[in-house]
């Protein structure tokens, strides 16, 4: 199959905190959306809602939480507090998917509270906290997404990081306002077999993030064959959101460019 720029059987998005970063927020949102992307938002407390809602622009998932854990009591509350707050904000800007982590995390993506070994009770107890999601979004007609991580080079202390982890996590809950957020360059660093991983997946991916290895640049830049991605991502029927979570090599609509040509057939 050859990849050209003719169109695409995805919903392409671009990450506003990653692309354009000369420019204002309000300003990368318009221009992504201009070039007919949707967008993505991180943490909305930092972000005009109001302008952000009267921008014309079509949102694909911000970050679903403010504060909390997904595998302690304490931590579960005030997870659940944080996306119940979230949700208000995602239903004013029509965002239909949030995004979790394995725990909460700082600036710098590091997380707040590390965990070096996952016990059997954390296990429980994380699973018992993603039901609680699952009926919040249920409840508002949203959906939260569960993220891979990598712990080897931008997240390490993450629990629950690994994509296997993830999809045993999502498995087992196995309602449709949970679906898991399925970042390939995560994916690739921590696990890498990508095939084979995106097949497991299929029935449970909510979103696709993608961004090439090493550099965390456009798909092009790497060792990572997107348009082979690509193929299996149509193969199992995905027809879903594809999102660029990286950044620019160079160029900021290059980079776009190459992007929107790795995922059009």
């Amino acid at each position: 199959m050859n990849i050209s720029t003719s169109s695409s059987p995805f919903t392409l998005a671009v990450c506003a905190e990653m692309i354009f970063r000369e420019l204002p927020v309000l300003e990368r949102v318009k221009r992504i959306s201009g070039l007919g992307f949707q967008v993505e938002i991180w943490d909305w407390t930092k972000h005009d809602i109001d302008a952000l809602a009267n921008s014309g622009a079509t949102f694909s998932s911000m970050t679903g939480y403010v504060k909390g854990t997904l595998a302690d009591s304490a931590g579960a509350d005030e997870l659940l507090r944080t996306a119940a707050e979230s949700v208000e904000v995602a239903k004013r800007l029509g965002i239909p998917r949030l995004n979790l982590h394995g725990t909460g995390l700082n600036d710098e993506g590091l997380p707040v509270k590390p965990c070096q070994q996952i016990t059997g009770a954390m296990w429980l107890k994380a699973r018992d906290t993603l039901e609680r999601l699952a009926d919040l979004g249920e409840q508002h007609g949203v959906t939260f997404v569960l993220e891979n991580l990598n712990t080897d080079v931008d997240h390490p202390g993450v629990p629950f990081a690994r994509l296997e982890d993830v999809l045993a996590l999502v498995e087992s809950v196995n309602r449709p306002s949970l679906r898991i957020m399925l970042d390939i360059y995560h994916a690739q660093i921590g696990e890498g077999n990508l095939t084979e991983l995106i097949r497991r997946c299929g029935p449970y991916i909510g979103e696709v993030q993608v961004a090439d290895v090493p550099g965390r640049c456009e798909p092009g830049t790497g060792e990572i064959n997107y348009p082979a991605i690509a193929k299996v991502l149509n193969d199992i029927g995905f027809r879903g959101t594809v999102g660029l979570e990286g950044w620019a090599s160079s160029h900021d609509d290059l980079a776009l460019d190459r992007f929107r040509a790795a995922f059009s057939f």
